[in-house]
């Protein structure tokens, strides 16, 4: 089995700079519309059996965009939604940036797991959606090719805890473009990365 962690197209939050973690609004822009669907012409030859979303607007249009190319059902799921920030929902101020990046930090280099913004999720809570997700996925071992549409904080913070290759430090420096595609692929000891958005084919980071 291979699944396709794909983040969402430029989305009018990314444009306004505003955290917008939650309910559905911002859409994709038109740019983030033709990225989706260039994704989309990539992959056509890619057998794409299932297709599961984020709720977020912005990821729910990649996956119609991608449902319509491939002729396959999507599904929406909490566990593909991006990480939850509290009180800076919906702000765009630096002060709220900086709590952000200090939200982070302290995850991803500090390794303060229980650190969260007042309101919002810590790292553990938004394992424990993501990762019993993506494991009941690979004990399915559904034939083709899965594709989750989310997001780039999400999968930056989360993809290290499931594919055997990846580490947090690689996962932080390069981040996830906007449509970019991580590959991985199922082997006997579990999950692996193929490609990151194009690059590290087959390289442990």
């Amino acid at each position: 089995m291979q699944i396709y962690f794909v983040r969402h197209g430029e989305s009018e939050a990314n444009i306004l700079h505003e955290v917008s973690n939650r309910g559905f609004r911002h859409p994709l822009t038109e740019k983030g519309r033709e990225q989706a669907r260039t994704l989309a012409a990539s992959l056509r030859d890619v057998p794409v059996s299932k297709i599961y979303s984020s709720p977020l607007m912005r990821a729910v249009q990649v996956a119609e965009i991608l449902a319509e190319k491939f002729k396959v059902p999507y599904e929406t799921t909490d566990a593909l939604r991006e990480y939850d920030c509290g009180i800076i929902e919906g702000q765009a101020d630096d002060a709220s940036w900086a709590m952000w990046s200090q939200l982070r930090h302290d995850w991803l280099v500090d390794q303060k797991w229980d650190s969260r913004i007042e309101g919002g999720e810590s790292f553990y809570d938004v394992q424990n959606r993501f990762v019993p997700f993506v494991e009941g996925l690979l004990n399915a071992d559904t034939n083709g090719v899965i594709v989750l549409v989310a997001h780039g904080g999400l999968f930056t913070c989360m993809l290290p805890l499931v594919l055997k290759n990846v580490s947090f430090e690689f996962a932080q420096s390069v981040g996830v473009t906007y449509t970019g595609a991580v590959i991985a692929e199922t082997r006997t000891d579990g999950l692996y990365c193929l490609t990151w958005c194009g690059g590290m084919k087959g390289v442990r980071p």
